[in-house]
């Protein structure tokens, strides 16, 4: 109702919503830690549980550090530490050209950089070695599975934003492989798992070189995996 300027947007508002589209790309926002994300529709929508990865991403945050999100959609996680950490220096990467647009809206606003392209080929060269913080919100969803994912999330957000390979985490071994070349000494790469897949996904950044530890939100039903470089 807050969105609609006038009955008949809100009843369009409600015939997309009875439709299957996801709230947040009628209205064309998300709510997420305490923040208004612009989502432009054909983008991935935050989940309210990646809040508990931006809240272990704080207590690594300094004024200062170079925080980069990573596969980053629309920019929520990069805008969300920022509000909780403004002296940042934040850089956005996604491979999707919608997605990059959408988050142009939200993070260039606060003096952020965002670009597009494949993982760490999206990113200025002078980062190598400097970052703080990455976050690495990654698909990690198992191809066979996303069949049982909600309607609007299978319909409605790019496969490529939800398909983490065969045991949901292809994309997360990629990442892992080279963040130890791009991080700064201390800094940590977190990346959301389910509960089921956190053993291996830690097993897969000691693997990388990085020190892992898994934390997780029973509020959220939430766990995030973190690697830091020693």
């Amino acid at each position: 109702m807050a969105a609609a300027r006038d009955d008949a947007e809100l009843a369009h508002l409600v015939e997309q919503r009875v439709a299957g589209l996801p709230i947040e790309h009628i209205v064309g926002y998300a709510d997420f830690c305490g923040l208004r994300i612009l989502v432009d529709p054909g983008v991935f929508v935050p989940r309210r549980r990646t809040e508990h990865l931006v809240a272990e991403a704080l207590w690594l945050t300094t004024p200062g550090s170079v925080v980069v999100d990573l596969c980053c959609g629309s920019g929520a996680l990069g805008v969300a530490v920022h509000a909780g950490q403004p002296g940042i220096s934040l850089h956005a990467a996604d491979l999707d050209p919608v997605a990059v647009a959408c988050a142009r809206r939200n993070v260039e606003p606060l003096g952020g950089h965002v670009t597009q392209g494949n993982l760490y080929a999206a990113l200025p060269p002078a980062l190598r070695g400097r970052i703080n913080v990455l976050l690495s919100n990654v698909p990690y969803v198992p191809t066979d599975e996303i069949r049982f994912l909600p309607t609007e999330a299978r319909l409605h957000e790019p496969v490529t934003t939800l398909d983490g390979g065969t045991d949901g985490l292809a994309i997360l071994r990629l990442v892992a492989a080279e963040a130890a070349h791009w991080l700064a000494p201390g800094g940590s790469m977190l990346a959301e798992t389910s509960e089921a897949q956190a053993p291996v996904a830690a097993a897969i950044l000691r693997a990388a070189g990085l020190t892992p530890r898994i934390t997780t939100s029973d509020e959220l039903y939430a766990t995030t995996v973190i690697g830091t470089k020693e």
